[in-house]
């Protein structure tokens, strides 16, 4: 087995629910600027370590806030956020990746909601940083193979869900173990796609602390007890890249990027058998043959091994609010048809205001944060509820 043909795909995913950069930087700002700093981390180690390769996926909703005039004023003090997003437009290693615009937990919105809130997380991306994403992160690693034609008719290539839910349609005879350490084909309903595992072990790793001969030993470790040795191996390592004391750590020496990442980078640097590489080089060198199904999941969360939605939607509080959703998406899309017909500007501008704030409900953390959390997705259907009520009137 060559040294050059085992690969690290290193994701780190970003987000932040409407307000709460400001919201967090009023009541706790030794945790915004721990958040702040861990976002330019990223940048300026992708500057630095130029060999070094990244996917960064950041939810359009937080973009929105990096973006805001307000948060860029109230977070000069400690940091020049436009200075950090120029970096990230310059940083060529970075593969930037695409979710879901306000990081919603996709198989639990409406199916007519998806296509919206994929294609204006795209386009955000793009907007900001002036390239597409290539490869889709699924919110809260929420998947449904259902969701494969609209990822595709979004643009994406490729996109990445967690090892736990793999079901590839061949495995190894002789062990009966699947290959987690390669790339697949899935397909819906005549549509396909590329899919790459996040490796759930490394990744819970990666999130919590580790260290590079860690690293490198268990990569070595599971490379060797996985099937399909002779095939070029990727270990893909996905989670939070701003939660947590191991990221949010002011002591660079003490946290993710200095006790981890930089050593790493000495390793391969050395001659190392890891190489970093962006995913969608590694598919353009090894395009994927196999197939596999994906179980319908997310990823685990505390005690939950993710095969459930039981984080987001285990309460009847939680419940009830998924159903909020439903029932106001779902009036939305029973006026569209009309108002789209009528052409009348004051009507379509209030049909779009209920059309925004049913897409914020949408938003995961209101259901993640638990039955405390839930009464901020009202404060986004009730007055679309208020809006898509009053528009009814006018119609009739």
């Amino acid at each position: 087995m060559s040294e050059q043909r085992i690969y690290h795909a290193l994701g780190l995913h970003l987000h932040q629910p409407p307000g709460n950069m400001l919201e967090v930087l009023k009541n706790a700002d030794y945790e915004a600027v721990g958040i702040i700093h861990a976002y330019d981390r990223i940048s300026r180690y992708a500057m630095d370590f130029k060999d070094a390769k990244f996917h960064v996926g950041m939810s359009g909703v937080l973009l929105d806030q990096l973006r805001d005039p307000d948060v860029v004023e109230a977070y000069a003090p400690h940091l020049d956020i436009n200075a950090m997003l120029e970096r990230y437009r310059k940083a060529e290693n970075i593969e930037l990746i695409g979710m879901g615009h306000f990081h919603p937990v996709f198989p639990l919105i409406p199916k007519k909601d998806w296509e919206e809130q994929l294609t204006i997380g795209r386009e955000k991306i793009k907007q900001v940083f002036g390239r597409k994403p290539l490869g889709f992160w699924p919110s809260e690693m929420a998947f449904t193979m259902e969701m494969i034609p609209a990822i595709v008719k979004a643009g994406y290539k490729y996109l990445v869900v967690d090892s736990y839910h793999l079901r590839p349609c061949k495995v190894d005879a002789s062990s009966g173990r699947a290959d987690v350490l390669s790339a697949y084909v899935a397909e819906y309903d005549g549509v396909k796609i590329d899919v790459i595992p996040r490796n759930r072990d490394v990744s819970n790793a990666q999130e919590s602390g580790m260290d590079a001969t860690w690293f490198r030993n268990e990569v070595l470790r599971k490379v060797r007890e996985n099937p399909n040795q002779d095939k070029p191996r990727m270990v893909c390592t996905w989670s939070d890249g701003e939660n947590g004391g191991w990221f949010r750590q002011m002591h660079e020496p003490s946290g993710f990027w200095g006790h981890f990442f930089a050593p790493f980078m000495e390793q391969v640097r050395s001659g190392g058998e890891i190489t970093p590489v962006k995913i969608s080089k590694y598919l353009e060198m090894y395009p994927p043959v196999d197939k596999t199904d994906i179980q319908t999941g997310a990823w685990n969360v505390a005690s939950t091994s993710g095969s459930d939605f039981s984080q987001w939607n285990g309460s009847s509080v939680q419940k009830q609010g998924v159903s909020e959703i439903a029932t106001v998406s779902d009036l939305y899309w029973t006026l569209k048809p009309t108002v789209d017909d009528r052409h009348e500007e004051q009507l379509t501008e209030k049909l779009q205001e209920a059309r925004d704030l049913i897409l914020e409900s949408e938003t995961s953390c209101f259901l993640f944060w638990g039955d405390d959390w839930v009464p901020r997705l009202y404060e986004r259907t009730e007055p679309a509820r208020a809006i898509l009520t009053e528009i009814s009137k006018e119609l009739s």
